[in-house]
């Protein structure tokens, strides 16, 4: 059975999740990348290197971000979001963005190799030291799909 997603499926599935996707376009380009996120109710928050999807999203910050959960073919449930990317530029900003983030995706680090660079450190000397970018996504529309046998 095929069926949309009502709303509040639609954002249990965004709160459960901490991959997704950024679907950017610039310069009759479109560039799809997966990324580490939280989402707070209302932004998808995250963090990374200077690059190909930043460098896009500043030239045009209208974007789309999907996630999934998929348990088989038969069974899944799938979240597709519009919204504008927003680069957190103050120290106030990228703390509070990193806390959001770190908050959510630090739990789910338990092993050794899970953790890498600076997320190693104490949690608040982690969010003093966090080099890159720190952004949110907007959402402004959200729709969903799901699939159960």
């Amino acid at each position: 059975m095929l069926g949309d997603l009502n709303s509040k499926q639609i954002e249990h599935v965004l709160q459960s999740l901490i991959i997704g996707r950024i679907g950017c376009h610039a310069d009759c380009r479109t560039y799809v990348v997966p990324v580490t996120y939280a989402y707070d109710g209302n932004y998808i928050y995250g963090h990374t290197a200077e690059g190909v999807k930043i460098g896009m999203m500043r030239q045009n910050p209208i974007v789309c971000f999907e996630v999934d959960i998929i348990d088989n073919m038969s069974n899944w449930r799938s979240v597709i979001a519009w919204g504008k990317f927003e680069e957190l530029i103050t120290p106030e900003e990228r703390k509070e963005g990193m806390k959001i983030l770190m908050d959510r995706v630090m739990p789910l680090m338990t092993g050794a190799t899970t953790i890498s660079h600076a997320m190693s450190d104490a949690h608040q000397k982690t969010i003093d030291a966090m080099q890159g970018v720190v952004y949110r996504i907007k959402l402004t529309e959200k729709t969903g799909r799901y699939e159960k046998s």
